[in-house]
């Protein structure tokens, strides 16, 4: 009897011994299965819901800040829905969620969609306004002033798209909600486009290239007017006419300086001594 019960206890230890996973297994299978049914449920539901149930869940997700599920809502009633009043209003918000979810290559797609599609709409600032917004997004951040990045010295080219879309907004809508905000950026990007011609014209000033130099001041000073950069700019211009012989010019633009900026320091001319000839 002892070695029967035993025999019988050894069986069973092998019995589980061989199969310790399969209650765990079967979980997780009974698990994956119950999470596909959910999926496939919801996309049979989707494919069933009108116009106004798909909105209403996009709208859902996106206040409660679900941005990737309201960006598939809108972009599926879009899709399936595209003449309809809701489908207009996805698609501003879609430009919203889009923005929100750190998109803003796509936001600016929608906007200007939006636009295209829409000149007419009521809404055609938000538009402008978002997409302004979606280039103005580069031109500054914490991670930049953390890195101590210098903008001055980075190609403009998302600056003076935002500048224009901002600059579009105040023209054409200048009653807009948008309107006072896009002014402000404008001025800060007004600054910072002011910046880079100063740092070409000084990176100018390096290469002996005083004309040049002359020329990027110049204009920067007339098309950035009021900017703190136009300082800089006839710093430049006074040391450019100085070294290209222009004495008159040079003291002409020294007066200018100490009018409007009389704080500036301004260096001491250096002209050649007799017995250089180089």
């Amino acid at each position: 009897m002892t070695t029967a019960v035993s025999d019988d206890v050894s069986d069973s230890k092998k019995y589980s011994f061989a199969v310790p996973g399969l209650p765990w297994r079967f979980f997780g299978l009974l698990a994956l299965t119950v999470l596909l049914a959910a999926c496939w449920g919801r996309k049979d539901r989707d494919l069933v819901s009108g116009a106004d149930q798909l909105y209403e869940r996009a709208h859902k997700s996106l206040s409660s800040g679900n941005y990737t599920n309201a960006i598939q809502y809108y972009e599926n009633l879009e899709a399936r829905y595209p003449f309809s009043n809701q489908a207009k209003q996805a698609q501003l918000d879609l430009i919203y969620a889009y923005s929100q979810n750190g998109e803003p290559e796509a936001t600016m797609d929608a906007a200007e969609q939006f636009e295209r599609e829409n000149p007419t709409h009521a809404r055609v600032d938000y538009a402008i306004y978002m997409r302004g917004l979606a280039q103005f997004s580069g031109q500054h951040g914490k991670i930049r002033r953390w890195m101590r990045i210098d903008l001055s010295k980075r190609p403009p080219v998302e600056a003076m798209n935002a500048f224009a879309a901002f600059s579009e907004l105040a023209y054409r809508f200048p009653e807009s909600r948008y309107a006072p905000d896009a002014r402000q950026r404008m001025t800060f990007l007004r600054n910072r486009l002011a910046d880079h011609e100063v740092h070409v014209a000084r990176y100018y000033m390096k290469r002996n290239a005083y004309a040049a130099a002359l020329n990027r001041a110049t204009h920067c000073m007339q098309l950035f007017d009021g900017a703190p950069a136009v300082a800089d700019c006839l710093l430049i211009m006074l040391e450019a006419y100085r070294k290209l012989g222009m004495w008159d010019l040079a003291e002409d633009t020294e007066k200018v300086l100490m009018q409007n900026y009389p704080d500036a320091t301004v260096p001491k001319p250096k002209k050649d001594s007799w017995y250089k000839f180089w």
